[in-house]
């Protein structure tokens, strides 16, 4: 579940747009900025490097940061699941799954993401549907970037 300040709880939902910057503060990741697609189904992150390495456990590299001077962050994680999502032009691949905890303005929790090659897309990061369901938001197409990032 989503948590929020003890100020926040009384309030409406938290409107974000249609980009916003996150952080994957488990990961040492202050701020990535993400698309926010409900069209998709899952969140999915931009990763080089992935290595199987046994035991249910994954190392790869978040790729970060603007394309002229990308930041690399070398995770390892226990895998959650591996399954298949369906592409943009309809076909299938294979994905592996990992759990991390999103931070989206003074919302945070535990969300599922897939890890994938994403260094032709311009955004790093995708939000959606279900990575979003039962939070308190609401998506304002017409606005980019209307959350603040928390800083740790």
């Amino acid at each position: 579940m989503a948590t929020r300040k003890p100020s926040d709880t009384n309030e409406g939902p938290t409107i974000i747009g249609w980009n916003e910057y996150v952080a994957l503060p488990a990961w040492g990741i202050g701020r990535l900025r993400a698309k926010v697609d409900t069209g998709a189904r899952t969140a999915s992150v931009h990763v080089e490097n992935i290595e199987e390495l046994g035991r249910d456990r994954v190392r790869f590299d978040v790729i970060t940061g603007p394309r002229k001077k990308p930041r690399r962050v070398r995770v390892e994680a226990p895998v959650h699941r591996r399954g298949t999502v369906r592409i943009g032009s309809g076909h299938r691949q294979a994905r592996i799954f990992v759990q991390t905890t999103l931070r989206l303005g003074p919302l945070e929790r535990e969300i599922e993401i897939n890890l994938e090659d994403r260094g032709d897309m311009i955004y790093r990061m995708i939000l959606g549907r279900s990575t979003l369901a039962g939070w308190p938001v609401l998506v304002d197409v017409n606005r980019a970037s209307v959350l603040k990032p928390k800083t740790e």
